[in-house]
């Protein structure tokens, strides 16, 4: 989220950090947001409303009025973060909308709601804010979803959600991938890890032909991981295995392709990989890697 400290944020309006922060408390206007160590820090865009509207009027309760009457400036990150600590789910409605007249649904998730979660997930001693704003946002993203297009590829993809909690930003960047994927035009669904291999082989057959097996999240084990690749080898499933925000559950490097960590991103790679327009992961290579050892001792011995 763009910010600048108060110092800064004063000298871009033409005044003193004194008197900045006497409008804060008089008038709660601009209202900085705090980092994790207390700080202030201002949107750049809200500032710049104000600064031409104090142009336009020459007075700060008349030029703060107008500010506000034009939205509190463009839709931001950081609106949405004090609509979150206000516990004012209209408020939060209302930036994503004035977002989605500007911007698409892709460009709004990616620039404002998930670095507005990731912003409210750094700071200490907002646990509630935070829950109430990853429960808003899996609402939302749920009903955005819903309204998405049929699919326009044949094309599927299994998200592996490993991301613990439901009250979590991780989960909240899975849902969003889910929601990039589908609006890129692919079926997807989206399961447990922990879900058994007879669960994957039917899930890998309605999805047919499967483009991928995507690991999200941050909390499967390796051995998970391996199982349920060599179970979709087992179904003779040629689906590419990737992850997404380094979900692999290993340090250094490792035979799965990361897709990135923004949903547009993932979507793009993943087209790419069914267009022929990169090269496919090894999955035999890599199910033999990945794969649990009573697993790979049962092959050798067949």
């Amino acid at each position: 989220m763009s910010g600048i400290r108060t110092n800064a944020a004063a000298e871009l309006l033409g005044v003193s950090p004194n008197t900045l922060r006497s409008w804060e408390r008089r008038f709660g206007f601009p209202r900085p947001r705090r980092t994790a160590g207390g700080h202030r820090q201002y949107d750049l865009q809200e500032l710049e409303v104000l600064r031409r509207a104090l142009l336009e009027t020459h007075n700060i309760s008349s030029a703060i009025a107008l500010a506000r009457q034009r939205g509190e400036g463009p839709a931001s990150s950081a609106r949405l973060v004090d609509a979150f600590d206000r516990f004012d789910e209209a408020a939060a409605d209302r930036v994503m909308e004035e977002s989605l007249a500007v911007r698409s649904v892709e460009r709004t998730v990616e620039e404002l709601l998930l670095p507005a979660l990731e912003f409210a997930a750094d700071r200490r001693g907002r646990e509630a804010e935070l829950e109430h704003a990853c429960r808003w946002a899996t609402g939302w993203l749920h009903a955005v979803r819903r309204l998405a297009p049929e699919p326009t590829r044949p094309e599927g993809v299994l998200l592996l959600d490993a991301s613990g909690p439901a009250v979590d930003v991780e989960a909240i960047h899975v849902q969003a991938l889910e929601l990039g994927l589908r609006r890129a035009g692919f079926r997807v669904l989206s399961l447990s890890p922990s879900i058994g291999q007879d669960r994957v082989a039917r899930a890998l057959r309605a999805l047919e032909p499967c483009a991928a097996l995507v690991l999200c999240g941050r909390e499967a084990t390796l051995d998970t991981v391996g199982r349920l690749v060599y179970a979709a080898r087992q179904v003779g499933s040629r689906a590419r295995v990737f992850d997404y925000r380094e979900a692999m559950p290993v340090t250094g490097p490792h035979a799965v392709r990361s897709l990135g960590s923004k949903p547009g991103e993932a979507a793009e790679q993943l087209r790419a990989v069914v267009e022929g327009r990169a090269p496919e992961p090894d999955f035999a290579d890599l199910a033999e890697q990945l794969a649990p050892a009573p697993a790979r001792q049962a092959v050798a011995a067949g």
